[in-house]
């Protein structure tokens, strides 16, 4: 039987190699938005294709890491595909004034909404001067 690809696949498309030295996976870099508020970051990540369950968050020593497999599964075989299915990963550095352990994330239809609020004590507060 022939092959009947509609065109090749294109191993390059939005699909990069970590660091060599660290390691060989490839994975896909989500597109963000971040958004910065008085009360902290809200962080919102595309991430088609992942599931809630096998995502994994998580700051440490300032580093924000997403990380998310993803997978499609379609019946049939597929002739031509655009979308490249491999493991979402993206860091980012963030403020330590950011309270950590009050952030809150939710996934649905794909995105990924993350929010961090500021801590208190980084909050900018008055100081009331009393007459003496």
């Amino acid at each position: 039987m022939a092959d009947i690809s509609v065109a090749k696949r294109d191993d390059e498309k939005n699909v990069k190699a970590r660091e060599e030295t660290r390691d060989s996976e490839r994975y896909i870099k989500p597109a963000v938005d971040i958004i910065e508020t008085e009360n902290g970051l809200t962080l919102v990540a595309d991430i088609p294709g992942a599931a809630k369950g096998t995502m994994d968050v998580n700051v440490d020593k300032g580093i924000l890491t997403l990380n998310a497999p993803a997978s499609r599964s379609m019946p049939g075989r597929s002739i031509y595909t655009e979308f490249e299915c491999a493991h979402y990963y993206r860091q980012f550095s963030i403020p330590e004034s950011l309270d950590h352990e009050k952030a809150k994330a939710e996934f649905s239809n794909g995105v990924l909404t993350l929010k961090v609020p500021v801590a208190e004590a980084a909050k900018p507060r008055r100081i009331e001067i009393k007459a003496g």
